[in-house]
């Protein structure tokens, strides 16, 4: 089924759980099986069956607490970065054996961002340290280290082949991800703004971007020349946090939360916001849209599954669903 403005307008908070005993840190879906994994602040991992909708793992980080989360290519393994304030390595975490594959160390601050090559088994990490760095999943060695000024934010494109690194004054620089050591090929600049770039995607098609930055704004720019098309302003997280935005899996739709508890849908072309739904509880700092599925889940402390009510739909239901739905 094609995801349209009007299907859009139709989703509702089909799952709850209420089971994480903090903030809800991030979350990620699995590329190719119907998992979602979040990172708690009660030093929790949690997995998710998302077909039907119930939690079928809980793994304990007392140690290290956790941050930022990410699948591999794998169904049970995740990458995961601390948040206990004294060891900023990051984890690579075999769920089903509840076993550490391998560590990552070299960060001196705060991992901000994880991104896993969608083509290949790199992975770049983001850190308050002012620097970006990239490890092979195979190997605990530093495979490439990037520095910046500022916050910086990661993001691959579906390709596999391009990156870009967010840092301060508002630049996204792009690099060709076979020969990232020759620097930049293109560097963007958000235009008035002097906030930071919190968070960076590329649509599947590779066309555009999105960008949030720290004062709580959603920027989409055009991927190839870097032309500000649209921005969203939203109401900034009481605690001073940062706001997640998330593409549709077809790249027509951007979902965000808000300060003020609510969550927001726009056309990514035309700018134009779809709906406005009010979040469970406390502020959906954290979202994203499932790659697989007509579905998206938020989170503040309560875990949100978002599903379409085709019942309300005007046109009728077609066999050749593109995307499966709950």
């Amino acid at each position: 089924m094609e995801i349209t403005d009007e299907l859009v307008g139709t989703m509702f908070a089909g799952a709850v759980f209420k089971d994480c005993g903090g903030k809800i840190n991030s979350l990620d879906f699995n590329p190719s099986e119907d998992l979602l994994v979040t990172a708690c602040d009660d030093e929790s991992i949690r997995l998710y069956d998302t077909a039907n909708a119930k939690l079928t793992k809980t793994t304990q980080s007392k140690k290290y607490g956790v941050d930022q989360i990410c699948f591999t290519h794998s169904s049970h393994s995740v990458v995961c970065s601390s948040k206990n304030g004294w060891d900023e390595s990051l984890r690579y975490l075999d769920l089903s054996k509840n076993t550490y594959l391998r560590y990552f160390k070299g960060h001196r601050d705060r991992v901000v961002c994880l991104c896993v090559n969608p083509k290949s088994q790199i992975l770049m990490s983001a850190s308050l340290d002012n620097t970006v760095r990239i490890w092979d999943l195979r190997s605990n060695v530093c495979h490439g280290l990037i520095r910046v000024h500022g916050r910086p934010s990661v993001a691959y494109d579906h390709s596999g082949l391009v990156f870009g690194v967010s840092m301060d004054g508002g630049a996204i620089k792009l690099f060709d991800s076979r020969i990232f050591e020759k620097g930049p090929f293109d560097t963007f600049y958000i235009q008035d703004s002097t906030a930071e770039v919190s968070g960076m995607k590329f649509s599947s098609d590779g066309k555009l971007m999105l960008a949030s930055t720290t004062d709580s704004n959603v920027y989409v720019l055009d991927a190839f020349n870097g032309k500000q098309l649209h921005v969203h302003k939203l109401e900034p997280c009481p605690d001073g946090g940062t706001l997640e935005a998330s593409f549709s899996p077809d790249g027509q739709v951007i979902i965000s939360g808000s300060g003020n508890g609510t969550l927001h849908a726009w056309n990514a072309v035309t700018g134009t916001e779809i709906a406005t739904w009010t979040s469970s509880d406390g502020v959906p700092s954290v979202v994203k849209w499932d790659p697989r599925h007509l579905m998206f889940a938020s989170a503040a402390s309560v875990l949100t599954f978002w599903i379409p009510d085709v019942t309300k739909l005007n046109t009728p239901r077609q066999s050749h669903n593109q995307y499966n739905y709950y």
